[in-house]
């Protein structure tokens, strides 16, 4: 059996035992797609590093369909964390050989119409019973309890750099991590609908527009091995609180001159030229 930590003191809903689940599913999968380091399953492959969507659970027979957003990742020093679609989850995630187990869980414990109880309440029976069997063929896994229930995964694929809404990390001050700027309190009260910093690239144009965290923002963009030369941007001139103001001119300093990037399933790395990163995530 699992130790499992809660965030409250309260005993464990069916919620939170799923929220567990998906994560044990990670740990079924370690190694990505680079050739070195890492755990691997069955045939050798590396299931770490990899995100994975979780796509269905079998249980006395009966299969479950995940909802989209349920997935799942662990890193090379396993460590594990991921969402069933409603909760979200970490936990300690080991790799013995073709076996995982997952232990000091931590997740959230709420209730949403769109993930059904029955996919929940099924994972955290399939996946917290025991250690688990792995059977990876490199794009798809599939957990295996002693008594043949399953839970399949399948790599998610990288998300295209043309035409995604990538809502972006708004790098800190020097010495400071990037964070997300949106209609919460820290961001945008008049822009789009979710609100937030964004960008997206188009093809055929050869630009990038979107919003930064105060204005609107449209620029060119020439995409050429593995970098972007972003032109001189042009900008809407709202003002807004002094916070967002200097995130947007932290922001802007990607502009006029030279990025490298990189996308890593759904999310995008900019670098530019002073060092500075910037990460996106592609939004669903």
């Amino acid at each position: 059996m699992y130790r499992q930590k809660r965030q409250r003191s309260k005993t464990l809903t069916v919620a939170a035992v799923a929220a567990l689940v998906p994560l044990a599913a990670a740990c079924g999968s370690e190694k990505a797609n680079d050739s070195d380091g890492g755990s691997v399953g069955a045939g050798g492959q590396r299931i770490t590093g990899v995100q994975w969507s979780i796509d269905s659970v079998t249980v006395d027979g009966t299969t479950h369909q995940a909802p989209d957003a349920a997935q799942v990742r662990i890193d090379d020093a396993g460590e594990a964390a991921g969402s069933t679609g409603c909760n979200s989850f970490s936990a300690r995630a080991d790799v013995d050989g073709e076996r995982v187990r997952l232990s000091d869980a931590m997740f959230t414990e709420k209730a949403c119409d769109k993930t059904p109880v029955d996919f929940e309440k099924s994972l955290g029976r399939t996946l917290t019973t025991g250690s688990l069997t792995t059977e990876n063929d490199g794009d798809r896994l599939t957990l295996t309890t002693d008594a043949g229930d399953t839970v399949r995964l399948s790599k998610a694929q990288d998300a295209s750099l043309y035409g995604t809404k990538w809502a972006v990390d708004v790098p800190g001050p020097e010495g400071q991590e990037s964070h997300p700027v949106g209609k919460d309190g820290k961001g945008d009260e008049k822009g789009d609908e979710k609100g937030g910093a964004h960008l997206t690239f188009d093809r055929d144009a050869k630009t990038v527009s979107g919003r930064l965290p105060c204005n609107r923002v449209n620029a060119s963009a020439t995409v050429s091995d593995g970098s972007i030369t972003l032109g001189a941007p042009s900008t809407t001139r709202m003002m807004c609180e002094g916070s967002l103001m200097d995130a947007e001119k932290r922001l802007l300093g990607l502009f006029d001159g030279k990025v490298d990037y990189r996308i890593d399933q759904g999310t995008l790395t900019l670098t530019s030229e002073d060092g500075t990163t910037v990460r996106a995530v592609a939004e669903k």
